[in-house]
This record gives structure tokens, C-alpha cells and sequence, in this order.
């Protein structure tokens, strides 16, 4: 029997994100689910290095990869309207369910066990883990506000704005976030030859 989970997964090249934006270069869920694996990777070797923290870096790496997989199947919703209200929010969240369900049905079974720990984590011990893959998500963000900002476009600046005041308010209790912006975030403006 043909199984088609991987196939599937690999589409994410074909998503492209921010749908309601101009974009000076479009983005696809492939390249955004790369950076937040990354960053979530990063945020928690600053946790372990300088903050006696005991996560599992490559955890984190591999929930950020699948962080938006559901979006195969559904699409990606544009932030205003997934955080509309309440009930959106709600309603989106079960939508997702479903499209991780059909995803993990793509999957022989003995299978489906490794696959459903990454893409329905428990809260429990990976609590604060999660939280970090969310920080690195919405770190991508950002960096993709600065580069559209970087090539001349203005469409992005309340996406930025609103982004970064979200991400201050994380880095309250999550000091690993705020290191992260503090150190290498500002170089994501300037040129090859700056870097």
C-alpha cells in the first residue's frame, strides 16, 4: 500500500504566506517552517546556556517544522482573521485538528504514534517549549516585515508594528526571546556584504 503523509508534507513549497499583502517576494510555508525549526532550535540552546533551562533543542526544532502543516490542507488563514474573535479563533483551531487528523490518516499506523507526539504535543512537560516554537513563529514574522521593509515596501509596517509589540510582551517571561532580538535579530536588515 501507497501511503501519502511525506507526499503530502512536501507541498508545503506550494503554500504561500501572507495571501492579503503585497509581497516583494513571496513566501512559502516550506521557507517559514525552516526559519521558525531555527530559531525555536536557537532559543533553546540560549534557554539551556544561559538560563539553566533543560529543554530539548531538537525537539523544539522538529515542532517547528511541522508547526504549520495543517496549513496543506486548509491553506494559510491571514493572522486578522484567525484572531478575529473568540469564536473564529476557536472555530480555526478545530479546522486545524481536523487537517492534522487527515495528515496523521496518511500514515501507516504503527507510524501515526511518532508523528501524532509532533503534530498534536501534549502541554504538559513541553509546555514551555511549545511557547518558544510560538516565539520563533512569530520571530519569522518579523524578520519577513524588516525584509519587505528592506526591498521598499510599506505594506508590512503595522504587520511589524503589532508583531514586535507581541514579541516585547513575550520576552517578560521568556528571556530567551528577548536575547534573541537584542543579538541577532538586528543584522536581518543588511546586505551579503554586511553580513
Amino acid at each position: 500500500m501507497n501511503y501519502t503523509f511525506f507526499a503530502s508534507v512536501s507541498r508545503m513549497k506550494y503554500i504561500s504566506r501572507w495571501a492579503l499583502m503585497r509581497n516583494s517576494r513571496q513566501e512559502s510555508l516550506s521557507e517559514h517552517t525552516v526559519e521558525v525549526a531555527i530559531i525555536a532550535h536557537a532559543l533553546c540552546v540560549i534557554g539551556n546556556t544561559r538560563y539553566g533551562r533543560h529543554l530539548s533543542a531538537e525537539k523544539a526544532a522538529l515542532l517547528g517544522l511541522y508547526h504549520d502543516a495543517s496549513e496543506i490542507i486548509t491553506g494559510d488563514m491571514p493572522t486578522p482573521v484567525k484572531y478575529y474573535n473568540r469564536d473564529i479563533r476557536a472555530a480555526y483551531h478545530e479546522v486545524e485538528n481536523m487537517a492534522n487528523e487527515r495528515l496523521l490518516s496518511k500514515l501507516p499506523e504503527d507510524l501515526r504514534p511518532a508523528y501524532e507526539e509532533i503534530l498534536r504535543p501534549g502541554d504538559g512537560e513541553d509546555a514551555y517549549l511549545l511557547r518558544l516554537v510560538k516565539a520563533a513563529d512569530k520571530l519569522s514574522a518579523l524578520i519577513k516585515c524588516i525584509e519587505e521593509r528592506g526591498a521598499g515596501n510599506s505594506e508590512f509596517r503595522t504587520a511589524e508594528d503589532s508583531t514586535e509589540r507581541i514579541l516585547r510582551e513575550m520576552c517578560r517571561d521568556m528571556p530567551e526571546v528577548r536575547d534573541f532580538m537584542e543579538e541577532f535579530l538586528p543584522p536581518y536588515g543588511n546586505t551579503l556584504d554586511e553580513l
